[in-house]
């Protein structure tokens, strides 16, 4: 054998060498280590929010509940939304200092995520409808952020995409992780609170929970706990006018579009979004805008406390479930949430001028609340 045979012989049966790339950054690891630190030191130190009743006759022998988010720190039901975000996008490695988080969002989302990027020291922009009402873009640069608006609020995905690719930033998407960056399992999510501060009542497991969507996260949330602990909750979902999620539920169409933004700022989308989990849900309703506003201004009424919009959707179709249990003599309790306070809408859903502009009359569903709770009749 010559040589060049046993030289090729030789490197033929040699050991692979071990490709060895290390990018252990210690530096970066430090800051990801306070950034987490310091998200998670904010739940710690905020306190649960409130379990509020809703006055129904006490001959009903049912219960009305509204798990109030307006309480937390940035004022929505979107806080524990954006603490979770922000943690899944940390800890999977995204979120980097000093490059921006982008956020697709009608508003309070938007707000919360500012709050949290303004924490761990990481600039942020939202991207949003121009029609977003003018406290939240306030609230959103109060707390750091700054707004990048759209006019036709199906773009703004896109615009998010190409915002971070531009900026070399994480654009959040709030639409897709929502229902997975959440523990839907346990750990103090908004299902397992609610059935915590249930267990002294006399009715502590509900018949039903009624949820709005957005990005879906919530009602995904709130129906996987339910079911993880065999529960009999059944899970209803309201959605408002120019959104497609109950159309594509009801046909079990994924592809499912709406040619309009919502009115109902917070819900409401134009397409079926990637954390809606339609299989997880028991019931949907077609909320007109007009009832929407009736509701949560009933809700003023009723509790002296102002709320947004979503509540409102959430209210009236909580209302005309109880209208049922009445009607067929059920006892029992229902919950639904006051998602974001009313003063980020005063020129909005308490303003009779843009009522009047948006050709919204809210007399006739108003005077069916006001029937409902006098007679425990709901009109058809």
């Amino acid at each position: 054998m010559s040589t060049t045979e046993n030289n090729t012989a030789a490197e033929s049966t040699a050991p692979a060498a071990t490709v060895d790339v290390d990018r252990s950054d210690p530096a970066y690891r430090a800051w990801l280590k306070e950034a987490v630190r310091k998200v998670q030191a904010d739940a710690n130190r905020s306190a649960d929010t409130h379990l509020l009743r809703f006055p129904l006759p006490e001959k009903w022998g049912i219960d009305l509940y509204l798990k109030d988010e307006s309480t937390h720190p940035t004022g929505s039901l979107k806080h524990r939304l954006a603490r979770s975000l922000f943690l899944y996008g940390l800890c999977n490695g995204w979120i980097r200092p000093g490059k921006p988080v982008i956020e697709a969002s009608s508003g309070s989302t938007a707000v919360s995520e500012a709050y949290f990027a303004k924490l761990i020291g990481v600039p942020f922009i939202a991207v949003m409808p121009r029609t977003t009402s003018p406290e939240k873009c306030r609230l959103i640069e109060f707390h750091g952020g700054r707004c990048h608006f759209v006019d036709d609020s199906r773009r703004m995905y896109q615009e998010s995409a190409a915002l971070a690719e531009r900026t070399g930033g994480h654009y959040m998407d709030q639409f897709t992780y929502a229902e997975r960056a959440t523990d839907w399992r346990g750990n103090n999510n908004i299902a397992e609170s609610m059935y915590q501060q249930l267990k002294l009542e006399r009715y502590p497991e509900p018949a039903w929970i009624v949820a709005t969507a957005g990005t879906g996260g919530t009602s995904a949330t709130i129906a996987r706990y339910v079911h993880y602990m065999q529960h009999d909750t059944r899970i209803c979902v309201a959605d408002p006018e120019n959104s497609c999620f109950f159309d594509g539920w009801t046909h079990n169409d994924p592809q499912a579009t709406a040619d309009c933004g919502s009115r109902i700022e917070g819900i409401g989308r134009p397409r079926m979004e990637p954390s809606f989990v339609p299989g997880a849900i028991d019931r949907m309703m077609k909320v007109p805008d007009a009832a929407s506003v009736a509701a949560v201004r009933a809700l003023e009424t009723a509790i002296g406390r102002k709320a947004g919009g979503s509540t409102g959707t959430g209210l009236w179709s909580a209302l005309k479930i109880v209208a049922e249990m009445v009607e067929h003599g059920r006892t029992g309790s229902v919950v639904t949430l006051i998602c974001d306070p009313g003063d980020r809408y005063l020129d909005k859903y308490y303003s009779d001028a843009w009522l009047a502009g948006q050709g919204l009359d809210i007399a006739p569903y108003a005077a069916t609340i006001d029937q409902f709770l006098e007679t425990g009749v709901w009109p058809e």
